[in-house]
């Protein structure tokens, strides 16, 4: 069925606004398991979510990293790296200011706050905040979640997988 010639106003307009990237692709989310992980997956009682929301000017995103049953968390980071590879980190995530690593069982918010281009890390030292953001739209970013006991050997089972015990790409 054609589109009456009344609408075309407002479609145009509705177009024209959503050129802008952030507004484009405003938030991506990542859902965190064991079984995600890179090479090999984890059998884990632990999952999580990690969502990300960018400011409308594009300047900072917005985080909540939420997870439930895990043991001893040590970190939460995003990392670059598609699918079933491994990269290197470029957001902490946590521990932030003023939070520490968690002993024993832990559900629930494990950080949230706002990063912009100044936080960035590793090989995305000094890029724009749109660069990272062109990675996430093209699948090549994931969050982990660290685990550590703090004894020798380290990866000895779930809330001791210092590599990261849950993962999700995130879209």
């Amino acid at each position: 069925m054609p589109m009456p010639k009344s609408l075309l106003p407002a479609l145009a307009a509705a177009l024209l606004l959503g050129a802008s990237p952030s507004v484009a692709d405003p938030t991506f989310s990542a859902e965190l398991t064991g079984a995600n992980n890179v090479p090999d997956p984890i059998a884990t009682p632990a999952s999580g979510r990690l969502e990300l929301t960018v400011s409308p000017n594009g300047q900072s995103v917005s985080f909540v990293l939420t997870v439930k049953d895990i043991d001893n968390v040590a970190a939460g980071d995003l990392h670059l790296g598609p699918p079933g590879a491994n990269g290197p980190l470029v957001v902490k995530l946590f521990p932030g200011k003023g939070t520490a690593p968690k002993k024993g069982t832990f559900s629930g918010v494990l950080a949230q706050g706002t990063f912009d281009a100044t936080d960035l890390i590793g090989p995305m030292t000094g890029a724009k905040l749109g660069e990272l953001l062109d990675q996430i739209r093209e699948g090549n970013a994931y969050v982990n979640v660290h685990t550590s006991d703090g004894q020798d050997p380290p990866n000895s089972g779930p809330g001791d997988y210092r590599l990261g015990e849950i993962r999700g790409q995130i879209k």
